[in-house]
């Protein structure tokens, strides 16, 4: 019997596996996650996991999941009502600098500068609008760009 395969080789079923495993991450994203556990919720082997997670969503899931907490940590940030220490823990994350280091790599300004800056939303605005604006997106330091990949490494894995 022969198995739908879409362009890089992640087949149907796996592909469902792999929603499951991403749905985890979109709703538990304050929970410890790791790619054994979430492996486990697709079934399968976590070297297999990484590399069809990666291959379905062009991203591993370690930085699909910390897109996911920075986004919530903006959204956090924006109301104003929580320290940068506290959106930190709140979303998931153990270690300030660490967030705030991944945080400035995504939207290009700290988090306590974030939460400072005057965020007009506007009440007009549907929700699911605002998301589709202000997701983080990874942008390469100018420095690494137009490096050459390394062991299937994406320019926006590596560190400066």
């Amino acid at each position: 019997m022969a198995t739908l395969c879409d362009r890089e080789g992640v087949n149907l079923e796996d592909l469902a596996r792999l929603r499951r495993a991403r749905d985890q991450m979109d709703r538990d994203y304050a929970e410890p996650l790791d790619v054994p556990a979430l492996a486990r919720t697709a079934l399968m082997s976590a070297g297999h996991f990484s590399r069809s997670f990666r291959a379905a969503y062009g991203e591993t899931p370690y930085n699909y999941l910390m897109t996911r907490r920075i986004e919530r940590a903006k959204a956090l940030l924006r109301r104003g009502d929580l320290s940068v220490t506290e959106v930190c823990f709140a979303v998931g994350c153990t270690s300030l600098g660490s967030f705030s280091s991944r945080f400035t790599e995504l939207i290009g300004e700290s988090p306590s500068a974030y939460r400072a800056r005057a965020h007009d939303d506007g009440a007009n605005i549907p929700a699911c609008v605002a998301k589709m604006y202000t997701r983080p997106v990874r942008i390469p330091p100018a420095s690494q760009a137009g490096k050459p990949v390394r062991n299937g490494e994406a320019e926006s894995d590596r560190r400066p």
